[in-house]
């Protein structure tokens, strides 16, 4: 292991004020076809994984109706339902689907109406703990939008709302009808866009929820990831997770897989302490 200075972090987040969960969580996007369309090609290994990821302590899983459509949710339903009192099931509406890797924005609230309507059945719940707007519409006003999930959470039909890839401007537009309890933006070691958005929603009590978490897009956070990975016996992708629950405590984790092993190998990701040092040389990579 690297060092005596090694870090720490809390292993879990209170959602809401409400619901704790453990940081590190299941992102239920590939259990589905190719381009995030059709089922998977192979059923029942999906369904392993989500049995697998809840014997492994998720109690937090990330989906949405477009997934698929329809897919992601209804295996969830299938491997998982009825459900373990302490599992958290987020889905997410605004998004519709037209073919393999194709996601047209539809925010305006007849869409929304639908697609809750659909993720409650297939979901077999009453209530949705975490409802996240998947994207603000350019072509609805938002606060139609918002008007609609303020409705959504007064019938009961959800009980948090969340959104995602969102400035802080829009978070505090959002708040002025809605308590916002989750953000989930594009974020990893080596892709800072939203830094403003991460430090806004630590500040304020909003669990931040980096989706696409492993990116390692350029050779020099690539080189750095392994390098370090190599003193932990970790994989490049182990450590990029776990720089995410030192980076803040309210960071929440979805990465998602298809596959049982690479599942297991993710949430090994939670038992790695980095080193002080280790974790400068990662946060360095956002000025590089």
């Amino acid at each position: 292991m690297a060092g005596t200075t090694s870090t720490s972090f809390d292993a879990t987040y209170t959602l809401g004020g409400d619901i704790t969960i453990n940081r590190m969580g299941y992102g239920a996007m590939r259990i589905t076809g190719d381009g995030i369309w059709g089922p998977p090609k192979d059923h029942d290994e999906s369904i392993r994984v989500l049995k697998r990821a809840v014997e492994l302590g998720v109690n937090f899983i990330d989906t949405a109706d477009s997934y698929g459509p329809n897919v992601s949710e209804e295996l969830i339903a299938e491997a998982l339902h009825p459900y373990p009192s302490s599992l958290v099931i987020a889905t997410k509406g605004g998004l519709t689907r037209t073919g393999p890797n194709q996601w047209p924005i539809n925010a305006h609230p007849d869409h929304l109406r639908q697609a809750l309507e659909g993720s409650l059945k297939r979901l077999k719940l009453d209530q949705i703990d975490l409802y996240q707007l998947h994207r603000i519409d350019p072509e609805v006003p938002f606060e139609q939008t918002l008007e609609f999930l303020q409705q959504a959470q007064e019938q009961g039909l959800v009980k948090h709302i969340g959104l995602s890839e969102v400035t802080v401007e829009q978070i505090k537009k959002a708040q002025e009808y809605v308590r916002v309890v989750s953000v989930q933006n594009m974020y990893s070691v080596d892709n800072r866009k939203w830094e403003a958005e991460l430090e806004y929603t630590e500040q304020h009590g909003i669990a931040f929820i980096p989706w696409y978490p492993l990116s390692g897009g350029n050779e020099q956070a690539l080189s750095k990831l392994d390098q370090i990975g190599q003193k932990y016996n970790a994989t490049k992708q182990q450590v990029a997770l776990s720089w995410l629950l030192h980076r803040a405590p309210n960071i929440l984790l979805i990465p998602g897989t298809s596959k049982v092993q690479h599942l297991e190998e993710n949430m090994k990701a939670a038992s790695i302490s980095l080193s002080q040092e280790d974790m400068a040389e990662l946060e360095a990579l956002h000025q590089a």
